[in-house]
């Protein structure tokens, strides 16, 4: 069942709580529903988190415990799923988001090298900006609605798979 695998995947609710970056959100954070895992919350935590993963902002697991918390989905996962862009995927991806967005706004692409910081944003924005941020909009949103649906899809046929092995077993 896909509760039990995400809860020992799941990073610990104290570690979370206690992240200093994380204490804006104050007495938010002891919301129980932030924490627990159904079909709902695990599918909202997975469109948060696969949508912030493909923004090219520093602070993307703010903003994603910020949204989690509004949608009431499940925080620590939605935090988790950020760091699917990592400084070892982020080049990739980011530059699969700027060949998207250049397909997308109907510019030629050019050829740059990925940085990883400030400097390089400001410096790009100009040249390579608006595709890339086109595509990484238009990337997290199709992965955010895949990811929901998904999870979705996968959760429902294990509870039905589950419901019809107890129905055998009392027979």
């Amino acid at each position: 069942m896909p509760k039990k695998l995400i809860q020992r995947l799941m990073p610990d609710h104290q570690k979370i709580k206690s992240n200093k970056h994380l204490k804006i959100f104050g007495a938010l954070l002891h919301n129980a529903n932030l924490w627990y895992l159904n079909r709902n919350s695990v599918s909202k935590a997975f469109a948060v988190g696969l949508f912030f993963a493909f923004m090219p902002v520093p602070f993307q697991m703010i903003l994603a415990a910020g949204i989690a918390i509004i949608v009431h989905a499940n925080l620590p996962l939605s935090i988790a799923l950020c760091w699917i862009t990592n400084p070892l995927t982020m080049p990739a991806i980011f530059y699969f988001c700027y060949v998207v967005g250049t397909w997308i706004v109907g510019v030629p692409t050019r050829q740059f090298a990925f940085e990883a910081s400030w400097q390089w944003l400001a410096e790009s924005i100009s040249t390579i900006g608006p595709a890339f941020i086109v595509g990484c909009v238009v990337l997290g949103i199709i992965f955010s609605i895949l990811g929901y649906i998904s999870i979705n899809t996968i959760w429902r046929y294990s509870v039905a798979k589950e419901w019809k092995k107890r129905q055998a077993r009392r027979r």
